[in-house]
């Protein structure tokens, strides 16, 4: 059945995270704001709702949460499929393809090419252009404008630098199979100079795809600058199958220097807990950030969803939705520079006041126990946990007596859990039934999450933004239960806000 014709009940369309209309979804692309819009790009099929045709998607926002979809922006033709890649304001018209009043949007994608083109079998960086502010695009007609001769060479991330080694644009893109970062140099976006590699490092256990670089202040200090690349890989992730992973260190303009690489070389499996995890959940993937982001904020935006079963997951007529954006920032700890995530958008513009709820000071007994005053298909949590005698302890959500979501930390253990064996529907896929865990710790003796609860997901975030989880859930649209529960013992729960959303 083809995504125009699907009848299916549209149970699972998340309220607060974009999905397409009736068509597939996966990497974002050429995220960019420009003349006060968010432009989300995407991989998409526009002919059904399982992956192929790859061209790209285009959907705007002015406030990162109500999203209008539009006509499809690069669309694939019978030399191409048109991969993931990224969007420049070309200011100074460098590339010539605007002029000096009306400087151009430049797409630097990855062409797929196809059998029976002028270069079958091989994937290579090319240009399309915008004169029109986002919405219209034309491709350069002498592309492909970076050719290495693979199969492999995907997912371009432009930028520009301007440092000690001068102005001009680079790209970070990929080798995928031989998990190495490949990092160019340009000053027309036509014309590209190999300027250094990065990797194999830390996770390797799958192709590395969707590189990202940019700078970060160290807590708030801009005279603290520190470099952060990111790139994901599939499968290889802490708890199998997709995930993205991050370094800190350094680029000289010429080579990035990595502060925090646990391993060189090929990942070791016993130090999978060791690397610097985007997301520790299932469900977050190819996540990239926006270029040109008022007040130099860094935004990052994820796909959600997991090759593993990224094909059967059970929504219709779209498939795959998009991760809330985030804030990412620099923070120090125990020394180090570690990311710090925020989820941002206008929430406030579609909360329910009248629905919210609060709890405070409350002991939680062993079992679960049940908060009618608090259910609903599509919130906000904040919560603040302080341990008992509990072995385990936290939130059930989205749910139907015992069963649901669970959502808990081991103190012992120190541990986060995402439990979502019975969230609902999992038998789509063998193994997306799962029990997921995290590294966490108690900050003067209590647990802090902030958890988005959709039609179809949850994102957690822990410890203000130190360790997030995201991960796919199909409950039934009765399925409204919010609980707490302890195992083995009491806990507390210091304080509680529940929003609602329309």
């Amino acid at each position: 059945m083809t995504a125009a014709t699907a009848t299916t009940a549209d149970t699972f369309r998340p309220a607060l995270h974009y999905a397409a209309r009736n068509t597939w979804l996966n990497d974002p692309n050429g995220l960019i704001f420009h003349n006060g819009v968010y432009h989300l790009y995407y991989q998409t099929n526009p002919l059904d709702n399982v992956w192929g045709n790859m061209s790209w998607g285009h959907a705007t926002s002015p406030d990162l949460t109500t999203w209008t979809e539009h006509p499809v922006a690069i669309a694939c033709d019978a030399d191409e499929d048109i991969f993931s890649g990224s969007i420049v304001f070309d200011r100074d018209n460098s590339s010539g393809f605007g002029t000096g009043s009306a400087p151009p949007l430049v797409a630097v994608y990855t062409s797929a090419f196809k059998p029976g083109s002028a270069h079958p079998g091989i994937q290579a960086q090319s240009l399309a252009y915008s004169r029109d502010g986002g919405y219209t695009w034309t491709k350069h007609t002498a592309n492909p404008v970076l050719n290495r001769g693979s199969a492999e060479f995907r997912d371009p991330k432009v930028i520009k630098y301007d440092g000690g080694a001068g102005s001009y644009w680079v790209m970070v893109a990929v080798e995928a199979k031989d998990f190495q970062v490949v990092l160019y140099k340009s000053y027309d976006l036509k014309n590209w100079a190999l300027l250094s590699t990065f990797g194999p490092a830390n996770g390797t256990g799958g192709v590395w795809e969707c590189p990202d670089l940019f700078p970060l202040p160290v807590d708030g200090d801009p005279d603290n600058l520190q470099w952060v690349l990111t790139v994901n890989l599939n499968p290889g992730g802490p708890n199998n199958g997709s995930a993205g992973q991050y370094f800190v260190g350094d680029f000289d303009g010429t080579t990035f220097t990595s502060a925090t690489t646990v391993t060189e070389g090929l990942q070791d499996p016993d130090r999978l807990g060791e690397y610097q995890w985007l997301d520790w959940g299932r469900d977050y993937y190819a996540a990239v950030s926006f270029s040109d982001a008022p007040d130099n904020r860094r935004l990052m935006i994820a796909w959600m969803n997991n090759w593993e079963y990224a094909n059967q997951i059970p929504t219709s007529p779209w498939r795959s939705p998009m991760t809330l954006a985030r804030e990412v920032s620099l923070r120090t700890i125990d020394g180090k520079a570690r990311l710090i995530q925020e989820a941002v958008g206008d929430f406030a513009s579609i909360s329910d006041p009248a629905r919210a709820f609060r709890l405070a000071h409350a002991e939680i007994a062993d079992g679960t126990h049940i908060l009618d005053a608090a259910a609903g298909s599509v919130q906000r949590i904040e919560l603040t946990l302080r341990p008992g005698s509990a072995t385990e302890f936290g939130l059930v959500v989205r749910g139907d007596g015992d069963q649901g979501t669970r959502i808990g930390i081991r103190p012992v253990e120190g541990t986060l859990v995402v439990d979502r064996r019975d969230s609902g529907q999992s038998g789509f896929h063998e193994i997306f039934a799962s029990i997921d865990t995290a590294p966490i710790r108690a900050i003067d003796g209590d647990y802090t999450l902030t958890i988005f609860v959709d039609r179809c997901s949850v994102e957690v975030f822990a410890q203000d933004g130190q360790v997030t989880m995201t991960e796919l859930i199909f409950p039934a649209p009765t399925s409204t239960d919010l609980a707490v529960y302890a195992r083995g013992g009491t806990a507390t729960v210091i304080n509680m806000d529940v929003i609602h959303y329309a």
